[in-house]
């Protein structure tokens, strides 16, 4: 079994008010400040992290730390904003779509997993405002963030689900519709090109399906999970659509500058396939994108160190700047693969209806 990860660096980049989106090497970047979307992703960390009995205090008091954060951060119409300056100012009169739907990710998420029942609460009431608000995202990857988010809700069967299921059916049936649009004979996916944060797409599928006991939802987003596959997956080596360039269908694929969001993309959604197929292929899929951080990648270089990780891989060199997104992605792929995978499996499976 993997070890879980040191919450140690993800703590130096956090201060009394939240998390510090940059760093200078492993050193925090005041210069900009704050942004929901990591904040989100940080809750959602630490909340991994406090099942995990040796990281529990550290992993409650940095839960805390982000909840407040994104309280303070949600507008009343559901919406939340992005951007704070280190000074403790708002920068934005909204966020973008993907910090929305990365928040409506993180407190759905908090619903089910934080670690104290009022701050379960807590989310639950932020969640509420922010569903409707689901109806309104215009792009994909916001949609499959919130999905996410909802489909954890959905676990708990206190909440509320009939607004949370009819927003999980939209998103559904929004993913199925793009599939139907972009798909053709060799390329299974729902745009005509590969951009970021790529394997979150037949993830949202395969959540949302599970959560509805839709088949023909988890059958779509295991079909493009294989695509996807034989896309990054080079010889066994995990190769990331790099964002010099993307990949659109008919021209080359850029091979980088490799982000390590992509690689916890890939562990969470092959996780999830392999709990509701039970194909070992899967478990092992997970496992070599975690990999990528220790250095089974196109260069050999290994990218996670002190509980963080460096920024960026390229064909050139390496971006050793250790930032919130992507020390956050090593750390919740290292906690996923931390869980024992017959452990994983029986959950998994339970909250197939």
């Amino acid at each position: 079994m993997w070890q879980p990860p040191s919450l140690d660096h993800l703590a130096e980049l956090t201060d009394e008010t939240g998390l510090l989106q940059h760093a200078l090497g492993d050193i925090p970047n005041r210069e900009y400040g704050y942004c929901t979307d990591d904040v989100s992703r940080g809750f959602i960390v630490a909340c991994g992290a406090a099942r995990h009995t040796r990281l529990r205090p550290e992993a409650v008091r940095l839960a805390r730390n982000y909840l407040s954060f994104l309280h303070d951060a949600q507008l009343p119409d559901g919406r939340f904003h992005n951007f704070m300056s280190y000074d403790r100012r708002w920068l934005d009169e909204v966020g973008t779509e993907d910090s929305i739907g990365r928040s409506i990710w993180s407190v759905g998420v908090g619903v089910s997993h934080a670690p104290r029942s009022a701050w379960r609460d807590l989310c639950g009431d932020m969640l509420e405002r922010a569903v409707p608000v689901v109806h309104d995202l215009q792009h994909l990857r916001p949609l499959a963030y919130a999905a996410l988010g909802l489909s954890e809700a959905c676990k708990t069967p206190q909440r509320e689900l009939a607004s949370i299921e009819a927003a999980l059916r939209e998103i559904g049936s929004r993913l199925r519709a793009a599939y139907e649009t972009a798909h053709t004979g060799d390329w299974e996916w729902f745009e005509p090109v590969m951009t970021y944060d790529n394997a979150r797409l037949p993830e949202a599928l395969l959540r949302v399906g599970r959560a509805l006991d839709d088949r023909d939802l988890i059958a779509l987003g295991l079909r493009t999970l294989d695509f996807y596959e034989s896309v990054v997956i080079e010889g066994g080596v995990f190769v990331p659509i790099g964002n010099a360039g993307w990949y659109r269908h008919g021209g080359q694929r850029a091979r980088y500058e490799q982000q390590p969001l992509e690689a916890a993309a890939m562990v969470d959604v092959a996780l999830v396939a392999h709990a509701l197929s039970g194909e070992a292929r899967y478990r092992r899929l997970a496992e070599t994108a975690l990999e990528w951080f220790y250095g089974r990648n196109t260069r050999n270089v290994v990218m996670a160190a002190g509980g963080g990780s460096f920024d960026g891989l390229g064909e050139l060199g390496v971006n050793r700047n250790m930032g919130a997104e992507s020390s956050l992605a090593y750390l919740a792929s290292a906690l996923a693969l931390a869980q024992p995978a017959a452990e994983e499996l029986r959950i998994a499976r339970s909250q197939v209806r």
